[in-house]
């Protein structure tokens, strides 16, 4: 767990303040526990206060030193639904609907964060997808030179059986359907960007296909032809293959077979689906099979770490992707 290790580490380094819009959630809670055990980060849990304590007493904890904000208690309540209804009111949000949104535990954790009173949020272990990743555009907004929002998977084949073990990025896993050519290309080129940020090895970026160097000719490969194109112009020193099947982009043997002149030689860490069908059983098929760690699904393109979780998590999913959103946070 070389790497996984690495990340806790850098989290410990960093100490940052992480907020967990689902408090209540057993998951979330002992999570929560675990990080503040490990000194990964100082954790904040939203939700029901009394329900939060409840919980904690019925598994046996010690919440010293995890800070709970309640919405409809907390001291911070008015001057958050004011910068809600500023953000929102060219929307036609009224003064009290955003008091009453800002009651809603993910809107108060994204708005905690907008408000630098965290430095990382986390949801996704109840709420939806959709809405976890709304609630994050509404409210932390879209980074400057970024037309939308993606996402990647951490994947670290870490196990006995790994061979060669390593850790990969798959994009995009949970957000963006069925992207055009432009948006495939945006998504490498945030994946490649969060690859310096996450490994130590080069990225060797591979735009996935059920095609190798034009051995099939359909609309959707002339699609992933097309962003690869995008994606080398963006990223002219970033070695980016495709349109090619996965073999050929992680077996180097397959690749020299396959491929004349590869650029990557069957060593892909980036991998891009052409869809969200392809990337979320991808990374599901790594993970339940496979017997990876799958950390994610991280959000890029927001101007601040806002992160999402698949409600079938489990605890280990959770204090993972706080470690991550930790590191992230401190870059």
């Amino acid at each position: 767990m070389q790497f996984l290790n690495s990340i806790l580490q850098k989290a410990r380094d960093r100490r940052r303040s992480i907020v967990l819009a689902e408090g209540e959630d057993a998951r979330v809670l002992a999570a929560a526990i675990r990080a503040r055990d490990d000194g990964i980060a100082n954790c904040i849990l939203v939700g029901n206060s009394a329900a939060i304590l409840q919980q904690a007493e019925a598994s046996g904890y010690d919440l010293t030193d995890i800070r709970i904000e309640d919405p409809n208690a907390s001291q911070y309540h008015q001057r958050y639904s004011e910068t809600l209804w500023q953000l929102r009111r060219h929307k036609g949000m009224t003064q009290e609907q955003a008091q009453l949104q800002a009651r809603d535990p993910l809107c108060f954790a994204d708005l905690m964060l907008q408000a630098n009173d965290a430095d990382g949020a986390i949801a996704g272990a109840v709420y939806t997808t959709g809405d976890r990743v709304r609630s994050a555009l509404q409210i932390v907004g879209v980074k400057p030179g970024f037309k939308s929002v993606s996402s990647f998977m951490l994947m670290l084949f870490e196990a006995e059986h790994h061979n060669p073990q390593r850790a990969m990025l798959f994009a995009d896993c949970g957000l963006i359907v069925d992207p055009d050519a432009e948006q495939l290309a945006e998504i490498a080129v945030a994946t490649t960007n969060s690859a310096q940020r996450l490994i130590d090895d080069e990225p060797r970026v591979a735009m996935l296909s059920f095609s190798t160097d034009g051995s099939a000719s359909h609309a959707l490969v002339e699609k992933v032809r097309l962003a690869t194109e995008l994606a080398r112009r963006q990223m002219p020193a970033t070695a980016v293959e495709g349109e090619v099947q996965l073999d050929a982009a992680i077996v180097p043997s397959i690749a020299a077979q396959k491929i004349s002149d590869s650029k990557i030689d069957g060593r892909a860490n980036v991998l891009i689906f052409p869809d969200l069908n392809a990337g979320n059983i991808g990374y599901k098929l790594a993970q339940r099979f496979g017997g990876a760690t799958a950390i994610g699904p991280i959000l890029q393109g927001l101007k601040r770490p806002a992160n999402d979780l698949s409600r079938g998590c489990s605890t280990d999913d959770v204090y993972n992707l706080i470690a991550l959103t930790a590191v992230l946070a401190g870059e």
